[in-house]
This record gives structure tokens, C-alpha cells and sequence, in this order.
């Protein structure tokens, strides 16, 4: 096990990392980029493209294929990424966060920001993964739902557990045991997101919202309301408001909540669906309050006084990306490293002050604390016990209820 050093930091990055996440860049770039595609089962490179090319449908998780670890020769790691998802410094051209693991461990990271779309990025390495070939990848960071299919097609490795003490120790409860990757033998968090419901207290002007059935049935906000053009978090916040789980739900409870939903979109309670251009009409006034995604949130309070949220009693919706190390890989053992490198505390403290996400890693406030105390004490960025406990997954699909699932949710939506 390498050396654990606290309070690595220096003054310098400690400034840059505060005026970073000031200035709030990450946030909303990120969410449009990844929320855009979220949903996309149905589209180029989705569930059809698997049996198009012949791949059967993912069933129980079959395991990777390991091949030979080149890391004590090659010091390098080959790391894919989505663009503004990791520390930048002032000048834009240098991650002091992957600076400060090459040091330290001599193996330097070849950092490319080219994944802008789930389903984009997997017609992309699709043909190698199949063909049992490598993808010039060592981690890939994917969507918690498209991470589950590669775990179930076998196209990702088992992590060794002896190189992720940090991880292993780190892990903040509520994301160890997802029902497609349980105990988290294929994967580990990049960060978490959470889905909640933001208002805009002058748009309310006084009206109370503290669920979603506030926001279904208000006649207070009618037309002034949104919900998300993302399947899982829609339903998901929905079905916890019927007291129903997202990890154990039926058919007839999906039915039901877009049952619901149509009822509130034909009386124009609901004034649209939206991906991340809620922020707009959540700043302006246009939605007195909607479903929102926590990352948004942080910046959208930090630049306007009349932007808040609440946690419904029913609980909220989280969802991951996640790290993961492709077949073929050839430096195994130096993208284990990378991935123990960022759950200790303070590397996921820098993490945290510049992007704004849920962090995955316990232990993280006082690091963070020293960067920018209000971010050390959001719970949209580290959750308490008692917010952590409330949230909850959606459960994995099979590809039959993933296709029907989102044909009657596109039906809904108008999409």
C-alpha cells in the first residue's frame, strides 16, 4: 500500500480549486452533456444496435476478460473521460489532481475528454469490446446504466481488491451495493447525482412545495411546473411520492405513475419536460418549481438569491458515474491505482470543489472544508446520514422493459 499523506494541498491549489468552484463552469456543462443522452436506450447505438450486431442481451453479470498487465513496463494509464469532469487550473492546460499521481507514483495519465454521449461513446468501442479486442482504454467513466450492460455482456475486468484499500475503505455506504454491480466487484463511483426538486421563492411567492405531489396537484402552480426528459429520474421521484421503490418496482407501478404524469400534462399542470434548459426557466420564474439535478443546483444557488431545493420525505432518486476498466486493458493495475487515488479524502476533496458532484468518498469535509467551507457543508455535495438514507436507485431493466419502458415515456413527453 502506498504511503497516505494528509493535507497535500498546497496554498496555491487550495486558491485555485476555491475560484473554481466559484465560478461554477463544470456544472452545467457537464449535466447538458450527459443528461442530453441519458435516456437514449432507443437510440443510434442503444439496445437495437446489441441485436443488430449480434450480441446477445445482457443477462446475469458473466465477467471480464483479463489480459496481460503491462504496468510495470509501460508507466502509463490511458484514462477516457466526459469533458469538464475533472480539476483544471487557472490556465486551463494543467489536472493538478492527475499531476500529483504521477508524481507520487511515476506512471503519467494520458487524460482525454472524449465521451459526450452514453450511447455515442458505446457504438464507439462496441466493435472492439466484441470482437474481444482491446480499446486503447484502461477507465472509462459511464452512466450507471450503461455500465451495467457492460458488466452483464462480460466486457469490463473484476478490480483486484488488494489495490483499492482506499476504495474499499472509502466507499460512503449508499453506493456499495447497486443490484448490477453488488459490492462493487466490476465498478466504483465517479460521482454520485442527485435528483431533487428545485423552486424559485419569488415565483411562489409564499406557496409551499415540499413533494411532488405539491407539484402534481397545486392548482396554485399550474403551467408553472417541470419534470425531467430523463426517463429514470421522472419516474423514479414519481414512484417514491406513490410510496412505491424504484429498485422493486412493477409493470402496473410503472403504468400507474405515467398514468399520473398524463393526467397532470392533459389539465397543463406539468409546462414541459426539460433536460438541463430547466435552469433557465427556474431562474426566470417561467417554473415556480421543477425536478432538478443537484450538480445544477449548487451553482444555481451560488448566483441567485431566489433559487433553492428540498428533499421530499418520500426520498430522492441517485444515480452514478461510474469507473470501470475495459477487456484487453493493457495497464490494469495502474487504473486500480488511478481509481484508489481519488477516495482518499483529500484528492476527492479537490474533485468535489471544482465539479460540484455528489462525492462517492467518505471523509471528505475537512479537506474540502479548507477549499470552500460552504461546499464542505452542502449536502447536495457530501449528503448527511439522514439525507443519504433517503435516497434511492432505479433498478435495472432488462432489455424488453428498457424498450417499453421508454416508448411510453417518449409517449408522455411528447419526445
Amino acid at each position: 500500500m502506498e504511503q497516505y499523506e494528509p493535507d497535500r494541498l498546497t496554498p496555491a491549489q487550495v486558491a485555485a480549486m476555491r475560484r473554481s468552484f466559484r465560478n461554477g463552469r463544470a456544472a452545467l456543462t457537464r449535466r447538458s452533456l450527459l443528461r442530453a443522452s441519458a435516456g437514449g436506450a432507443l437510440a443510434a447505438g442503444g439496445l437495437g444496435a446489441l441485436s443488430a450486431c449480434g450480441i446477445p442481451p445482457a443477462g446475469q453479470a458473466q465477467g471480464g476478460t483479463a489480459t496481460q498487465d503491462h504496468s510495470d513496463q509501460e508507466k502509463v494509464v490511458n484514462f477516457s473521460n466526459w469533458t469538464e469532469y475533472v480539476d483544471v487550473d487557472d490556465s486551463g492546460k494543467h489536472h493538478p489532481t492527475l499531476e500529483a499521481f504521477a508524481r507520487r507514483t511515476g506512471v503519467r495519465v494520458k487524460y482525454t475528454e472524449d465521451i459526450n454521449d452514453n450511447n455515442e461513446f458505446f457504438g464507439k468501442i462496441k466493435p472492439q469490446l466484441a470482437a474481444g479486442q482491446d480499446t486503447g482504454r484502461d477507465i472509462v467513466v459511464l452512466t450507471d446504466w450503461l455500465a451495467a450492460r457492460l458488466i452483464r455482456l462480460g466486457w469490463v475486468q473484476k478490480l483486484d481488491p488488494s489495490h483499492l484499500p482506499h476504495a474499499y475503505t472509502n466507499l460512503s455506504a449508499q453506493f456499495r451495493n447497486p443490484d448490477w454491480d453488488p459490492g462493487r466487484a466490476y465498478s466504483y463511483p465517479w460521482q454520485g447525482i442527485s435528483t431533487v426538486i428545485a423552486y424559485n421563492k419569488k415565483a411562489l411567492d409564499g406557496i409551499e412545495v415540499k413533494s411532488v405531489s405539491d407539484l402534481l396537484d397545486n392548482p396554485k402552480l399550474k403551467g408553472r411546473v417541470g419534470f425531467l426528459s430523463e426517463m429514470r429520474d421522472t419516474i423514479g421521484m414519481t414512484l417514491l411520492d406513490m410510496g412505491k421503490d424504484p429498485a422493486k418496482f412493477t409493470d402496473d407501478d410503472y403504468d400507474a405513475v405515467v398514468a399520473r404524469l398524463q393526467k397532470a400534462v392533459d389539465k397543463g399542470q406539468i409546462r414541459r419536460f426539460t433536460g438541463n434548459d430547466y435552469t433557465s426557466d427556474l431562474t426566470k420564474g417561467d417554473f415556480a418549481a421543477c425536478l432538478a439535478w443537484a450538480g445544477d443546483v449548487v451553482q444555481l444557488k451560488a448566483d441567485s438569491p431566489d433559487v433553492d431545493f428540498v428533499i421530499p420525505d418520500s426520498g430522492y432518486m441517485t444515480s452514478t458515474d461510474n469507473l470501470l476498466v475495459p477487456n484487453k486493458a493493457r495497464h490494469k493495475t495502474n487504473a486500480e491505482r488511478l481509481i484508489d487515488f481519488f477516495y482518499e479524502p483529500d484528492q476527492a476533496a479537490a474533485l468535489s470543489a471544482y465539479i460540484n458532484y455528489v462525492t462517492p468518498v467518505d471523509g471528505v469535509r475537512p479537506y474540502l472544508a479548507k477549499i470552500d467551507e460552504d461546499a464542505a457543508n452542502n449536502p447536495l455535495i457530501i449528503p448527511d446520514k439522514a439525507m443519504a438514507a433517503t435516497s434511492h436507485a432505479f433498478r435495472s431493466l432488462t432489455q424488453k422493459e428498457e424498450t417499453a419502458y421508454e416508448e411510453k415515456f417518449a409517449k408522455l413527453t411528447g419526445a
